[in-house]
């Protein structure tokens, strides 16, 4: 890490050990990714009824560059567990973040927009056509949130395309 590890405290008194574990996970996580430029984790254990007992929360807050990873698990009884499973956490985060700046999460494309050129009333089919001029063939069983006869020509539609035996075809069309 670039800036060293904060560790910060509310309403406990943090011992060598549960420090050093701390810092330990913050290690393997900048062997990870090594370019966390700062790492911020918070401690903190909430005033209580003594009847309940304590309970321990952990934030992690990671800069990374062009975000703020920002990890907040469920309090936990045991504070060795709950620095675990924060750290678990914020190696997920990290992971995910990782593979979307590699560009390995897909992203699904819109699907294609168009204007219904022409209906066929009697016959049961129209056509698309969309911005790049494309005609699109659509059958009236593809129409999903209206009925076929309310569709008028250019009406604006999203559509799923696929081949068919004739060329492109609309296996299902909403209206917008």
């Amino acid at each position: 890490m670039d800036i060293p590890l904060q560790i910060t405290a509310r309403d406990i008194e943090l011992t060598d050990a549960i420090r050093a574990e701390i810092t330990e996970k913050a290690e393997k996580l900048d062997n990870f990714y090594d370019r966390i430029t700062r790492c911020r984790v918070a401690v903190e254990c909430p005033k209580r009824h003594p009847h309940e007992g304590k309970l321990y929360n952990v934030h992690i807050y990671m800069t990374v560059p062009g975000a703020e990873l920002v990890v907040k698990r469920a309090p936990n009884e045991d504070l060795y567990v709950s620095v675990r499973d924060a750290f678990q956490a914020a190696r997920r985060k990290l992971e995910d973040y990782v593979r979307e700046q590699r560009g390995d999460i897909k992203r699904h494309e819109e699907p294609p927009t168009g204007r219904i050129s022409r209906i066929f009333q009697d016959k049961g089919y129209g056509f698309i056509t969309t911005p790049d001029g494309l005609d699109v063939y659509f059958h009236e069983h593809s129409v999903l949130n209206l009925k076929f006869r309310q569709l008028e020509i250019g009406m604006e539609v999203r559509f799923a395309k696929e081949e068919g035996e004739k060329g492109p075809q609309a296996s299902s069309v909403t209206v917008l």
